[in-house]
């Protein structure tokens, strides 16, 4: 059976929010969903990978140290990349699953990115709109009548 690619989204969530044991066990349960076969070997080992260099987070060596995942640049450049080896065919099918994991990651986020900054700019006060010929901003009359007693 097919893993939901919500389980998958919410794995990688799970550890780009830093929630360790909670990532931990949705990869236990996306195990459990896997068929065995090396496609699948291959994407569970990299997303083993993936959860634990972002917990440990201090290997210079480590590609995830590398990279700005605030950056949907240079993300889509990675996630470009790395479905370049999912769709090469000199490539054995555990190592199409491990960049395919890896695409998926970066897939997310950049979904991530951008409802990030799409709730920034919901929140972000609205642009002032000018007042219509012959009335005053509210600004502009306080000023105007601070003066006054």
């Amino acid at each position: 059976m097919p893993v939901p690619f919500a389980m998958i989204t919410r794995f990688f969530q799970l550890v780009e929010n830093r929630q360790f044991a909670e990532a931990e066990r949705e990869l236990e349960r996306i195990r459990q969903k896997m068929e065995n076969n090396e496609w699948n070997k291959g994407y569970l080992q990299a997303l083993s990978g993936i959860l634990l260099s972002t917990k440990m987070n201090d290997d210079q060596y480590s590609f995830l140290s590398k990279i700005n995942s605030k950056d949907g640049k240079t993300l889509r450049e990675y996630r470009k990349e790395f479905l370049k080896h999912v769709n090469n065919h000199l490539r054995d099918d555990y190592d199409k699953g491990y960049f395919l994991a890896w695409a998926d990651y970066t897939r997310v986020l950049i979904r991530m990115r951008k409802q990030e900054e799409a709730t920034k700019k919901a929140n972000s006060p609205a642009m002032e709109q000018k007042p219509k010929k012959g009335q005053v901003s509210i600004e502009h009359f306080v000023s105007m009548n601070s003066g006054k007693s």
